[in-house]
């Protein structure tokens, strides 16, 4: 596709990202790319836009030779990864905006990009506005990436930021979400952390060369997180955030997940508020850089496609470069974290699992403790998701096994053992 080419584009779904992508194509002749036909699944409600440009058979855009981009910003996860696949293999170009489907199916699209040499970019998937794709593909070395850490869900984002600034319940602050649009009717996928975590699935891929399928990554979302919690952090001079975060270790590998914690209020992720996404990378010589912006909505998202089609006239594709030119990173789970549990009832929580407990309080109905975890007591146990028991890590969670032993052993000669 030359620098010129005229993009034709079939855009599969016409609902809130759908209907602002085609708003802002018209405001933007400069582009030269226009949508020939739009794939919808109910023919029969109104739309803001000519009946002619409407369709319920996928094969009429995949099919048909003039458009040479598919636009792809369904939520039907298979039905999505058809389309992609089915486009991909008649020599289209894509952009999508599926999360779920990307993260589902990661190994089988790099193929796909390999076998058709084409271009599949999502930058529209992950943090909307924030150009965070782009910039793990094309800015920072694998060798030099020490950590990213982000808020990648604006939904959990702003219910968080209701319940702590405005001393709203989870419920009350989650039917306001709803109201506003940023969050679904059925919230499930926001609020218990499967959107965050099938974002983190791919940025991994773009940040360290990391293939893992969310399943087999740690995490949790805000639903067990209570009003009691809320109350402590703000003793404690915190914030309470849904954080994703990848870090690399002493050992060379990379300790990953999304998990609710504590955030000090001079970090950079304690400016994110509402339905905003900010991201923190810090790499080895140009320390923190912060990228900041809305992570949901219509014209946000309709901006991030955008960038993506302007790319495509240029023949731009994700080189993948950490996955095929550098050795990928793995994950690890042979680390410590920092925690705070709180709970209703001592039964439910395993205190021998704990290396220490460092507070406890259990004066109240609610109780609650900080203490280190080994991070295998995560993946490999559900007592911290279950039985109404609230788990958020600390600011600085993550404790490397050389500093365990270092402070096991300081521990025993202060008890003049060895």
């Amino acid at each position: 596709m030359d620098a010129h080419k005229q993009l034709t584009i079939g855009l599969f779904g016409f609902g809130v990202v759908g209907e602002g992508l085609y708003k802002v194509l018209q405001q933007t002749p400069s582009l030269k790319a226009s949508i020939k036909k739009v794939c919808i699944k109910n023919p029969e409600k109104k739309r803001n836009a000519p009946d002619s440009l409407f369709t319920t058979d996928k094969d009429v855009l995949l099919n048909d030779p003039e458009i040479n981009v598919i636009v792809e910003v369904i939520n039907e996860s298979e039905n999505a990864f058809h389309i992609v696949s089915t486009a991909l293999k008649n020599g289209k170009d894509v952009v999508s905006a599926s999360k779920k489907m990307i993260a589902e199916h990661l190994p089988e699209l790099l193929e796909l990009q390999k076998q058709t040499d084409r271009s599949f970019l999502c930058e529209a998937a992950a943090c909307a506005s924030i150009p965070v794709i782009r910039n793990l593909e094309e800015y920072y070395d694998n060798d030099l990436l020490h950590s990213i850490k982000a808020i990648v869900n604006g939904s959990t984002n702003f219910i968080l930021t209701k319940m702590f600034e405005e001393n709203l319940s989870f419920r009350d602050a989650l039917i306001l979400a709803q109201q506003l649009g940023f969050a679904e009717s059925d919230p499930t996928l926001d609020v218990e952390g499967y959107d965050a975590v099938n974002k983190w699935a791919f940025l991994l891929t773009h940040a360290y060369g990391i293939i893992e399928h969310p399943d087999n990554i740690v995490f949790n979302g805000i639903q067990n997180v209570q009003a009691g919690d809320a109350n402590v952090a703000r003793e404690k001079h915190y914030d309470i955030k849904l954080v994703a975060q990848a870090k690399k270790l002493q050992n060379g590998k990379v300790a990953a997940f999304v998990l609710p914690q504590f955030i000090k209020h001079d970090d950079h992720l304690a400016f994110v508020k509402n339905e905003y996404n900010g991201v923190v990378i810090e790499s080895g010589f140009a320390d923190k850089q912060f990228f900041y912006g809305k992570g949901a909505g219509s014209f946000p998202t309709a901006s991030a496609v955008l960038s993506d089609l302007s790319a495509l006239r240029y023949q731009y594709k994700y080189e993948y470069k950490k996955l095929y030119h550098h050795t990928p990173q793995e994950l690890t789970n042979d680390f410590y974290v920092r925690v705070y549990v709180s709970f209703d009832d001592w039964k439910y929580i395993p205190k021998d699992k704990f290396e220490w407990i460092e507070e406890w309080h259990a004066e109240t109905d609610r109780k609650y403790l900080v203490g280190v975890l080994s991070f295998d007591e995560l993946r490999s146990n559900s007592w911290w998701r279950e039985n109404n028991t609230s788990l958020i890590l600390s600011p600085d969670a993550i404790i490397e096994d050389v500093e365990i032993r270092k402070l096991k052993k300081k521990s025993l000669e202060l008890a003049g053992i060895v």
